[in-house]
């Protein structure tokens, strides 16, 4: 049987750029075990299928790494309501919003547009900020190929935190150290071997046309390193806004990834806090399309 599948960049305007991601946008029929074969075969990031709503909202979506089925992740959920909306599978291409049904909860997404063309899209987290244990610097500094002096903790220690997905949070000394880090399996192993999945991401404030630059690995889960991990920097924004215990209200980073693997992608993460408490958190930002084909599955 013949699916169609779309592959676009996400978290970019320009081609080439950004994160990759193909887009299965009708996948009923397929099978578990089908979905990771044809993850497998793309071999990005993420894979996303689309499915007929469960509950009654937009689509149900399902999200697969390389390794595994994933509950939720950012890039995925951005380029789907992109894919959907640019093909025409929503109508009319204009300015709306659609809900994702997905394992992690419901997805809300807006999809902006303009003279015809989808601009950008931007995600509502499914889940509110958790934020998790302390992870021991020296397990992740060997993970990451860095020193642990390299490690910054003035605002919060390497530690878990989540918005419907888990990664290890670092905030490193400076752009020469997110530079050269490089992963190390045998640290990555390590730190699975503590009961931690080893996502790590790892981020220096910047003074220049960004606030944030990052970067992510996650060998373990079948991406040794992503170029615009979403669902990381929805996080990422909640995190930062949690520990500012000065400032309430409305918080908006701008963030760089992937430029160390040729990939610039541009993010944007908002976060709202009231009440000293961090009440939702949102990543968006453009898109292209590459590709599109049919991919025959027996």
């Amino acid at each position: 049987m013949n699916y169609r599948f779309y592959t676009c960049d996400v978290f970019t305007e320009t081609r080439f750029g950004g994160n990759q991601l193909a887009v299965l946008p009708e996948a009923d029929g397929l099978s578990k075990e089908q979905m990771q074969q044809i993850t497998r075969e793309f071999n990005y990031s993420e894979t996303s299928f689309v499915f007929p709503p469960k509950s009654g909202h937009t689509r149900h979506v399902r999200i697969f790494t390389p390794a595994r089925e994933i509950p939720f992740a950012g890039h995925p959920n951005v380029g789907t309501a992109f894919v959907l909306a640019t093909t025409g599978q929503l109508g009319e291409i204009k300015s709306s919003s659609v809900t994702f049904e997905e394992e992690a909860g419901l997805v809300e997404l807006t999809i902006n547009a303009a003279n015809g063309a989808v601009t950008s899209c931007e995600l509502t987290a499914p889940q509110d900020l958790s934020v998790g244990a302390k992870v021991p610097m020296e397990l992740v500094a060997k993970a990451i190929g860095i020193k642990t002096n390299d490690i910054v903790t003035n605002t919060h220690p390497a530690q878990l935190a989540s918005v419907g997905l888990p990664f290890i949070f670092v905030e490193v000394r400076d752009r020469a150290v997110l530079e050269r880090a490089r992963i190390n399996m045998e640290g990555f192993e390590t730190l699975a071997a503590t009961g931690v999945m080893p996502d790590v991401y790892f981020y220096v404030r910047s003074n220049d046309d960004f606030d944030i630059r990052a970067r992510m690995f996650a060998p373990l889960s079948g991406v040794p390193e992503d170029p615009a991990t979403g669902s990381a920097n929805c996080t990422l924004g909640g995190l930062l806004a949690h520990y500012n215990k000065e400032v309430e209200g409305s918080f908006t980073f701008r963030i760089a990834q992937g430029v160390e693997m040729g990939r610039p992608s541009t993010l944007i993460a908002r976060a709202e806090k009231r009440g000293n408490v961090v009440q939702t958190t949102r990543i968006g930002g453009a898109s292209v399309l590459v590709t599109e084909g049919n991919i025959h599955v027996e």
